[in-house]
């Protein structure tokens, strides 16, 4: 029995292989979240050195692979026996296995989370062509989250490639057709770029980044422009919401910036797979239906 099969047949089987997946992609994620800032800092301190002929030493270079991941308390270098999704962080109790430093719970979860989204995937798209593209999107939109949260920050090397994707997939009408995804990209781009100026001319202060655009354009040019009202309303709903808490909770002031890339990630990642529920429950709900 070939292992194809055995995945095409046995849908326990797939949705535990790729929880397994979504583990091992999850900890390569942590390295993208915490390093692609990092490189991004580092290329824009490089031009701008260029730009003034400043001729000072090159730091160390830094990409996704290299060097190896470190303790940051002891530098102590991160073996493959260390670095096993969850199990090691377990194993290890939470510390260096040198100087016994506490490691962040973050690690753990972000990889635990990841693969929790790849099996709910796996369960709603089952094996197909579908589901390559709908983990490929869900692990995009991890990554996109943290960083975003992190540093307010939604990397052109992710939105972008994430943007042509979502065509690509569709030139086979794999999550809707090819009209529908074009005009989901632009629509998706325009909608938030007009708000961005409205509110700018009205305010005279910038209410969101590029980005932010960049990847409501990408999720549009996923799931078409049809679900663009679905993912603006739930984003701007539990962003405002949250934000309200935050303020009243004395956790953010009022005139601090708050990431609005997680919400639109989140409310992407729904409208992909319980788009047509939420959509039947509003309107069953409005009493449209």
């Amino acid at each position: 029995m070939s292992l194809i099969y055995l995945l095409e047949t046995s849908s326990t089987f797939f949705i535990a292989s790729i929880f397994i997946l979504g583990l091992l992609v999850g900890s390569f994620l942590n390295v993208v979240i915490h390093r692609l800032p990092m490189m991004m800092q580092r290329e824009w301190a490089q031009q701008c050195q260029d730009l003034i002929g400043d001729t000072s030493p090159e730091t160390e270079p830094l990409t996704l692979s290299k060097p190896r991941s470190r303790c940051p308390h002891c530098g102590h270098a991160i073996t493959a026996l260390e670095n096993i999704p969850v199990i090691s962080y377990l194993v290890l109790k939470g510390r260096c296995k040198q100087c016994k430093a506490p490691i962040s719970k973050r690690y753990p979860l972000i990889e635990l989370f990841t693969a929790i989204l790849s099996a709910v995937v796996a369960w709603y798209f089952g094996f197909g062509a579908a589901v390559c593209g709908a983990l490929l999107l869900t692990w995009a939109l991890v990554a996109l989250t943290f960083i975003d949260a992190d540093h307010q920050l939604l990397p052109d090397s992710i939105t972008l490639p994430l943007l042509w994707l979502g065509l690509l997939f569709n030139l086979f009408e794999v999550y809707t057709d090819i009209n529908s995804a074009v005009i989901g990209a632009i629509a998706g781009y325009l909608a938030l770029w007009l708000v961005y100026h409205a509110f700018r001319l009205v305010t005279g202060k910038e209410g969101m980044g590029y980005g932010d655009f960049k990847l409501l354009a990408a999720l549009g040019a996923w799931m078409g422009w049809q679900a663009l009202p679905m993912i603006i309303l739930l984003s701007s709903l539990v962003g405002a919401l949250v934000g309200i808490s935050l303020i009243l909770l004395k956790q953010q002031h009022r005139d601090n910036p708050i990431p609005f890339g997680p919400y639109l990630a989140a409310a992407g990642w729904l409208a992909l797979v319980c788009g047509e529920s939420l959509t039947r429950g509003y309107m069953n709900w409005s009493g449209l239906s």
